[in-house]
């Protein structure tokens, strides 16, 4: 399944933001997972950064923290349950958004 999440997400180890900032960026990143159906597992989640410039690979990761967090919630998992395998890609886009794939196993 595929889902399409109007969010621009940002590579946290090199965000200088105040603790409140960070916790509210988190929150809507989590949030914006409300998106993902329940799935059955074991599955791959494969998360697409579309955005102006790329990032490297430490911080892609980074920047889907709150929103591997938020697709494992409503997955009803942990994210580091062995039974989800995480895929991290990205994209030059002329705007800002995020495509998450779920593929069940």
């Amino acid at each position: 399944m595929i889902y399409k999440i109007p969010l621009k997400v940002i590579s946290a180890a090199n965000a200088r933001e105040h603790w409140a900032k960070k916790a509210r960026r988190v929150k809507r990143e989590r949030q914006a997972a409300l998106i993902i159906q329940k799935h059955s597992l074991p599955c791959t989640v494969t998360m697409i950064r579309h955005g102006k410039k790329r990032l490297d690979g430490d911080n892609l990761q980074s920047a889907f923290k709150g929103l591997r967090d938020g697709i494992a919630d409503r997955l009803g998992i942990d994210d580091a349950d062995s039974r989800v395998t995480w895929k991290y890609d990205q994209d030059i886009q002329p705007y800002y958004g995020v495509t998450v794939t779920v593929e069940e196993v």
